[in-house]
């Protein structure tokens, strides 16, 4: 009988994790079906108490569930490292991102701007409270919901996400990356859930989604290896 392996994961690791779980199973003979959703619809599942073999998601959060007794103590690796980029409509204006001022000037004439629940929308609320972009300028995509799918249809101008999470949209068009000086990067994390009843199999499945044999996929995904 095959070996079945169960797992929580965000959205932004969705298809990495769809690519990575198919060289696994057919490698190793396990099968690995990892639910991906809003990063934070997923820590609350955890907290929950449901059942699970390996958790994916940001390292911030990671922390507190093994900080928590919800995820083995020890067994968090580094997964991949995600940059915040930023979208327009397709065949819209593009706006100059080259420096920090310049995004501030985009920001502040767009009608609207879309972000995401997670790292990267925590990341841009504080980059507007301190350009004093007032909230109501800002639409916040609904987890699991990609900011891109908001700026495809009108409903705002621009869209800040990590690449990942963007690079898949249709009707859009990623215009760049944040500039340096106010880029965000997020980690993502694996570890095993206290409720596997399968720790040493995880470990395994952790150790190949970890290792540099599947850095090609990661990057190939607008993502880097951890």
């Amino acid at each position: 009988m095959r070996k079945s392996l169960t797992g929580l994961s965000s959205m932004a690791t969705r298809r990495i994790l769809d690519a990575l779980t198919q060289r696994y199973e057919a490698s190793s003979g396990t099968n690995a079906a990892i639910k991906a959703m809003g990063g934070v619809d997923a820590a609350k599942l955890v907290r929950a108490g449901e059942p699970a073999d390996i958790i994916i998601l940001a390292s911030g959060v990671m922390a507190q569930l093994e900080a928590e007794g919800l995820v083995v103590a020890g067994s968090v690796k580094a997964f991949a490292r995600s940059g915040m980029a930023i979208a327009v409509q397709a065949g819209a204006e593009k706006p100059d991102i080259g420096g920090e001022d310049a995004v501030r000037r985009a920001v502040a004439t767009a009608r609207k701007v879309a972000y995401s629940t997670g790292p990267s929308g925590d990341h841009l609320l504080k980059l507007c409270e301190r350009w004093g972009i007032p909230a109501d300028q800002l639409v916040k995509a609904p987890p699991g919901v990609p900011v891109g799918s908001l700026v495809a249809d009108g409903q705002a101008e621009l869209g800040f996400q990590q690449l990942s999470e963007l690079i898949h949209v249709a009707g859009i068009e990623v215009i760049g990356p944040l500039p340096a000086e106010i880029q965000a990067e997020t980690i993502f994390a694996a570890g095993i859930s206290i409720t596997s009843s399968q720790q040493g199999d995880t470990a395994d499945l952790i150790a190949f989604l970890t290792s540099p044999e599947t850095d090609e996929v990661k990057r190939a995904e607008g993502m880097a290896p951890a």
